[in-house]
């Protein structure tokens, strides 16, 4: 098992604690942030806000992976990312985790300085696994796939076969993370008994990390609008740390933060 994991200069502890991965999309068209922080003083203003607020990493997204998102090219989703990439290392020692699933985007931005690849195709590009493996750097390999899964035992497969090709590539499994891909391939109901049964995952002995922020499965459980679901969002957050789940991705850091230190002061008393 998976008890500690370095990313970038910081090592996670990740059976012990649970980390607050702030989201910032460098995107005109993001579901629940687009075209908010599309310049770079507009992002770096956020970044600071995010590290300000204690967030451990940051995810730097240039493709929108909203529902019915119209996919750009290489060239395009590099230029989104790379400026922002290299501000953020000149300026702050914090994580980058960079959000994509093209090998040459992630190969681009490694170059830059990123700290983590953010894969949400489940490793579709079999190129991103040699990547990964030749270049050393922690690696989050989520859940999807073409099409609805028809069981939430799927998941474990679906994984478990992806993870394999990692494996065969040379991937170290320190380097690795998992996340089951909520609002990916699942409806509103597989979420939820994902969700329940999130422990399940430790099967791997990899640290999890869940992306539930201000998601559709949120919205549809409350009856709530995107910019309503702050409340939804610190639910999951705070179940999440419950499950000994190493990491939440979140918008709205300074919040999450102190729901994982109020649930942390309260399952870890002696």
């Amino acid at each position: 098992m998976v008890i500690s994991m370095k990313i970038g200069s910081r090592e996670f502890d990740v059976k012990h604690h649970t980390y607050v991965v702030g989201i910032l999309n460098v995107t005109p068209d993001s579901f629940s942030d687009g075209g908010k922080f599309d310049t770079l003083d507009k992002a770096m203003e956020h970044v600071e806000r995010m590290i300000a607020e204690g967030a451990d990493m940051i995810d730097v997204g240039g493709e929108s992976t909203r529902p019915g998102y119209q996919p750009v090219s290489v060239k395009e989703e590099i230029e989104r990312v790379l400026p922002i990439i290299r501000k953020i290392k000149m300026t702050y020692d914090v994580p980058i985790s960079l959000d994509t699933w093209k090998p040459e985007v992630a190969g681009a931005a490694l170059a830059a300085g990123v700290d983590m690849i953010n894969d949400i195709s489940c490793m579709k590009e079999r190129e991103m696994a040699a990547l990964v493996a030749e270049s050393g750097c922690a690696y989050c390999l989520m859940h999807n796939r073409d099409g609805l899964i028809e069981a939430g035992s799927m998941v474990k497969e679906d994984l478990a076969a992806a993870l394999e090709t990692a494996w065969q590539a040379g991937v170290r499994t320190e380097q690795v993370m998992i996340d089951p891909g909520i609002g990916f391939a699942k409806t509103y109901e597989q979420n939820l008994v994902i969700l329940n049964r999130i422990e399940e995952l430790h099967c791997f002995g990899l640290p999890i990390l869940i992306g539930v922020s201000r998601k559709s499965v949120i919205g549809y459980a409350l009856d709530l609008p995107v910019e309503e679901r702050l409340e939804g969002t610190l639910a999951t957050t705070a179940y999440a740390v419950m499950k000994r789940c190493a990491f939440v991705r979140v918008h709205d850091v300074k919040e999450n933060v102190r729901v994982v230190k109020m649930i942390e002061s309260i399952v870890n008393v002696s």
